[in-house]
């Protein structure tokens, strides 16, 4: 059983606590520290943008496919893990959390290191395949080894905060995440104007922050303030529990993996029917989208705790409480970023390179089309999650691939061939579309299922 003490009643709240505070208290830390996170790529894009061209945002944009494979890995290990910390801890099983967590970190200096050592070697051939022109290659080539380089310890950052969370404390994951954006905001200006570094500037930029994040992570479990100890015993990797974590992990990284393969042919596809300034276009109506996005991911890591312990305490009237509250908001959020974007396009674009007449153009009609059906996004993406967050990663990967891979790529592959660079574009909406009517339907008979479940536990009670 989980010891008493201030650090277990972190965990104990997520069961006692009312919704919408514990919601509240949960996700504006990782909201704020999501949004601010992705001012990596965005700040970088920016500065990218203005100090090199269009170009530079090409070559970025070129390399995002492979970052997306390697947070791929990441969200394996880590969002496997913290969905069974979740559980373990609703279920009063701190020693086994435990366990899970240790396992964790083995598996992600592995794979990590495995990453790297693949990338470095293939990086080359691989930004080739993804699409980089002879003139984008420089610059892709330039940002995305310093990246690759820097892989282990930027894994083990991201997947530790995510732990952190899971055990409760929202707040110090924000500081994780404040911590690298903050950094990477003020490197980027010294080394790529100030330095004239170009892209390996904001590259090293990167590094730096996800550096000093990691630190601070690694800090925090080794001075004894967290819930969960590192504990050497449970560094020895147990088969079972490894393949459990990979099992609940498998939805987000099957996502991300879509979504990196979406990206390698969407930028092909644009090479082919727009050349490079379209590549550089979509990589910013990718920058806004995840902007966006950023705040919905927030409410989505804030829910999971609470609806993974609330699960495995068997409230489930809890759990369908706190989905319902969070689809909720997530839904006026993407409903803001819709009116936004239809709105003021031009200015958008124009933030990243506003003396590229071409990308101002083809840049705003991109963001419009995008984000036509962008309301319910939010909406797909919080019921998606919920099933990782109760550990049934069938259907959770089942409804993330609906969205990438499912519609979204045959779409890319043909919708293009009947109407050329507009089919491109039309097939973001349309895959929208269709995964959050399929998701609807799925959560709609799951959310039955988990009432006729709370009904007939108060009547044995």
């Amino acid at each position: 059983m989980i010891k008493l003490g201030a650090k277990t009643d972190r965990a104990e709240q997520m069961g006692q606590e009312r919704i919408p505070q514990l919601l509240w208290r949960f996700s504006v830390p990782a909201v704020i520290g999501m949004i601010v996170n992705s001012l990596y790529n965005i700040v970088d894009r920016i500065f990218i943008g203005n100090a090199v061209g269009s170009l530079g945002i090409a070559g970025i944009t070129i390399g995002f496919p492979i970052m997306m494979l390697v947070m791929a890995c990441d969200m394996l290990v880590s969002l496997g893990a913290a969905a069974l910390i979740s559980i373990k801890l609703g279920e009063g099983k701190q020693q086994e959390a435990e366990q899970v967590m240790g396992n964790a970190m083995v598996l992600m200096v592995f794979v990590s290191l495995l990453i790297m050592t693949l990338g470095l070697i293939f990086l080359q051939p691989l930004l080739q395949v993804f699409g980089a022109s002879p003139d984008v290659m420089p610059f892709a080539y330039d940002y995305m080894s310093i990246i690759i380089f820097a892989t282990v310890f930027m894994s083990i950052g991201f997947g530790m905060n995510n732990i952190i969370r899971a055990e409760g404390n929202p707040k110090v994951a924000m500081y994780t995440m404040l911590i690298g954006a903050i950094a990477n905001i003020i490197l980027d200006p010294i080394f790529i104007f100030g330095f004239g570094w170009g892209v390996r500037g904001a590259a090293i930029a990167t590094v730096i922050a996800r550096l000093m994040s990691t630190t601070w992570v690694l800090y925090y479990f080794f001075s004894g303030q967290s819930v969960l100890r590192l504990r050497l015993p449970n560094l020895r990797l147990r088969p079972q529990v490894a393949l459990r974590i990979a099992a609940i992990g498998s939805a987000p990284f099957a996502m991300q993996t879509a979504g990196s393969i979406m990206n390698l042919i969407m930028n092909r596809s644009l090479v082919s029917y727009g050349g490079d300034v379209a590549v550089a276009a979509m990589g910013v109506v990718f920058s806004a989208s995840m902007l966006i996005m950023m705040p919905i991911i927030g409410i989505n890591q804030g829910a999971q705790p609470i609806i993974g312990y609330n699960y495995g305490a068997q409230r489930y009237d809890r759990v369908v409480q706190t989905l319902k509250l969070a689809a909720a908001v997530a839904t006026c959020i993407t409903s803001l970023g819709f009116v936004i974007a239809q709105l003021f396009p031009g200015h958008i674009i124009a933030l990243f390179n506003p003396n590229d007449p071409q990308l101002l153009n083809l840049g705003a009609r991109a963001i419009q089309i995008a984000t036509i059906f962008l309301p319910i996004v939010g909406f797909q993406i919080i019921s998606t999650s919920y099933f990782q967050a109760v550990g049934k990663p069938k259907q959770a990967m089942i409804l993330s691939l609906s969205r990438q891979v499912l519609l979204l790529i045959p779409l890319v592959l043909i919708l293009p061939r009947f109407f050329g660079l507009d089919g491109l574009l039309y097939s973001l909406p349309l895959s929208d579309l269709g995964s959050s009517t399929i998701t609807a339907i799925w959560i709609t008979m799951e959310l039955k299922h988990l009432l006729r479940s709370q009904q007939l536990a108060e009547s044995n009670a």
